[in-house]
C-alpha cells in the first residue's frame, strides 16, 4: 500500500462517505503527514493520535476546541501516522436525515459544508473513532471509481504551523466547499 497522503486525498474527492442512510460525496479535504508534518495530531505521538499509526482506511475523530468532532481518513502504511480530514461534502441520500443531525435550515449544498458540519451530517462522534472503512456494515467508504473531478489546491485551514503548505484539496466551483481562513496565529509568509 502506498504511503502516498497527497495522493490518497486527492483520490478522494469524489469518493463517497456512508453513514446509514446518508451518503455524503467528498469535494474538499486536507492532507496530514504525520511526524513530517507539524500541523499534524502526529507530529509529537500522543494516545490520542495513536490511530493515526495504525491500519489505513480507519476513521481518526477527534473532539476540536471542545466544541465539535472532526473525521480523518487514516493512510499509508502501518506506523507511518499519516491521515486526511474530511472537510466538506455534498449530501447525495439521506438529506433528510442529514438536516435533522444539522438541526438549521441551510441549503442542502451546504450541510456538509465544514468539517464540523460534515461530522454532524454523517451523525460521526467520537465513539467512532478506529471505525474500519471496508465494512460496508456501517460507516464506510465508497472510492470514486470514475474519472477526477477538476482539483484546486491551497493552504490548510485554520493551522498555525505549516499554514502554507498546499495541502488542502477541492473539486473545483463545488459550492459545497468551504471558504478559505487563514488562523491568525499562522507562522510563515502567505501562498
Amino acid at each position: 500500500m502506498s504511503g502516498d497522503v497527497l495522493g490518497f486525498a486527492r483520490s478522494l474527492l469524489g469518493s463517497r462517505l456512508v453513514s446509514g442512510a446518508v451518503s455524503v460525496e467528498l469535494t474538499e479535504v486536507e492532507a496530514y503527514a504525520g511526524p513530517l508534518d507539524p500541523a499534524s495530531h502526529a507530529f509529537t505521538r500522543t494516545p490520542r493520535s495513536e490511530i493515526m499509526f495504525g491500519p489505513p482506511l480507519h476513521l481518526y475523530v477527534y473532539f476540536s476546541y471542545g466544541v465539535h468532532w472532526c473525521t480523518n481518513v487514516v493512510w499509508g502504511d502501518e506506523g507511518t501516522a499519516s491521515a486526511v480530514l474530511l472537510r466538506a461534502g455534498r449530501v447525495v441520500s439521506g438529506i433528510d436525515e442529514a438536516r435533522r443531525r444539522r438541526g438549521v435550515e441551510v441549503p442542502n449544498e451546504r450541510l456538509a459544508t465544514g468539517p464540523a458540519n460534515l461530522a454532524k451530517a454523517l451523525g460521526i462522534d467520537g465513539e467512532d473513532n478506529g471505525t474500519d472503512l471496508t465494512d460496508e456494515k456501517g460507516i464506510h467508504l465508497e472510492l470514486r471509481t470514475g474519472p477526477e473531478p477538476v482539483i484546486v489546491a491551497g493552504p490548510r485551514v485554520g493551522i498555525s504551523r505549516a499554514a502554507d503548505v498546499p495541502w488542502r484539496f477541492w473539486v473545483d466551483a463545488d459550492p459545497s466547499v468551504s471558504a478559505y481562513k487563514r488562523s491568525p496565529r499562522a507562522q510563515g509568509p502567505i501562498v
